[in-house]
């Protein structure tokens, strides 16, 4: 009698589901996977390597392109530790602002992470209701930033600017007449928080949509109820954090249990999971986006009472303002040094880390006291998540593979640091 062998498959990289950059080797008995090995560094860009010959604040842009669906989250991370190895102050609106933008960042990972994730398990209209909400998203990123997605907004001391005071308007084209450009336009007409607070009015209807649409679905249910079921223990010996860790039913989060900026002033909710199975972290996930539609509510409720600086006035630090640089030769040079040379950072090491939409996500800085880190270390939630993929799909069919890499919500640009 012949000997049965297992047979080992290539998923990806060219795999929709592994999005271009994730080769998974399985191996096989039948359809069902007895191991899966995932190969990583297709994407590899040496961000700690290059941290180490650029200015902390010329780094900064790097943060946004390591998880490029989360950006200002990855920011985030790196200011607080160099605030911390500098020992300043950042002004509270600049705090609300941070926190605001935090939650606007949550929302586009998870709206991102649900019409991919929809996508791959094959209901492709979820991808263009999540897609809706994101242009909307962008537009806030836009409007402070002046980039859509790689924003460079938050800086070591609070953000690069205050909020502006009127949101950018559609223009008549051949495309759209001017009755349609004037609904385009409709909730355009006040400033930025205007605009936000618009959107966190109509986000709960778009999310009963996206409810109404999966959560309740046979096939949706078929596809994720008892897949990947990681036990609590389980999911707290492998290093899980974020809706993964949730998911199993412990509610672990940064924003609760070591706050930072103004998250202890916020009121919010830790959705949790019972099974630890890819529609539990799917339910919480959603329970999530709900979660930060208020936070982002508060923010802008204290945002609009409460003007004030939105950057520390260390010009050491940060840069003097446009104004002042053009009429004070000390400011003046305070600009020229702080851009040609950066600023330096004493001795010591630090580690910040933020509850990013995907787990923790840490920077680890050490500095000899010069103008560029000596040690940049940067743990991010994706890859240790990652490392769970064989436990997480063994015994599961191929198909199953899909809605495993899909309910890990993983990014390789934080990988494939």
């Amino acid at each position: 009698m012949a000997e049965i062998k297992n047979y080992t498959l290539n998923f990806g990289p060219q795999h929709p589901a592994a999005h271009g950059v994730l080769r998974l080797v399985l191996e096989l008995d039948g359809e069902v996977i007895q191991r899966a090995d995932p190969h990583i560094g297709l994407l590899h860009r040496a961000t700690e390597k290059l941290a180490e010959t650029k200015t902390y604040i010329q780094s900064l842009p790097y943060m946004d392109r390591l998880d490029y669906v989360s950006m200002m989250c990855s920011e985030h991370a790196y200011c607080l530790a160099i605030e911390k190895l500098l020992g300043i102050d950042v002004p509270i609106r600049a705090q609300y602002i941070r926190v605001m933008y935090a939650e606007i960042t949550r929302l586009l990972n998870h709206l991102m992470w649900l019409g991919s994730h929809g996508n791959d398990l094959g209901s492709s209209t979820i991808l263009i209701y999540t897609f809706r909400e994101r242009e909307d998203l962008f537009d806030m990123y836009e409007a402070a930033s002046g980039a859509r997605m790689h924003a460079a907004y938050f800086r070591p001391g609070g953000v690069y600017r205050d909020l502006p005071e009127t949101m950018p308007q559609f223009k008549a084209s051949k495309v759209r007449n001017a009755k349609g450009i004037e609904e385009l336009n409709r909730n355009r007409q006040g400033s930025l928080l205007d605009y936000i607070d618009d959107f966190t009015t109509r986000f709960p209807a778009c999310l009963a949509e996206y409810h109404t649409l999966l959560t309740d679905n046979r096939i949706w249910k078929q596809r994720t109820v008892d897949i990947g079921i990681v036990t609590p223990e389980r999911a707290l010996n492998m290093g899980f954090t974020g809706p993964m860790l949730r998911g199993s039913g412990i509610a672990w989060d940064l924003r609760k249990k070591q706050p930072y900026d103004v998250y202890d002033q916020m009121d919010f909710d830790i959705p949790v999971g019972k099974t630890g199975d890819v529609y539990d972290r799917y339910l919480v996930r959603m329970e999530e986006m709900k979660q930060s539609n208020n936070i982002i509510k508060q923010c802008v409720a204290w945002l609009r009472a409460n003007p004030g600086p939105v950057i520390t006035d260390n010009h050491k630090v940060a840069p003097p303002s446009r104004e002042s640089m053009k009429t004070s030769m000390e400011e003046l040079i305070h600009h020229f040094k702080l851009f040609s040379e950066g600023f330096r950072v004493p001795e010591g090491e630090a580690y910040a880390a933020v509850e990013h939409p995907k787990g923790e996500f840490g920077i680890y800085i050490v500095s000899d006291g010069a103008n560029k880190p000596y040690r940049l270390k940067i743990r991010p939630p994706g890859f240790v998540h990652l490392s769970a993929l064989n436990e997480l799909a063994s015994g599961h069919m191929i198909a199953d593979a899909v809605a495993v890499i899909g309910t890990i919500d993983i990014v390789f640009g934080e990988i494939d640091r």
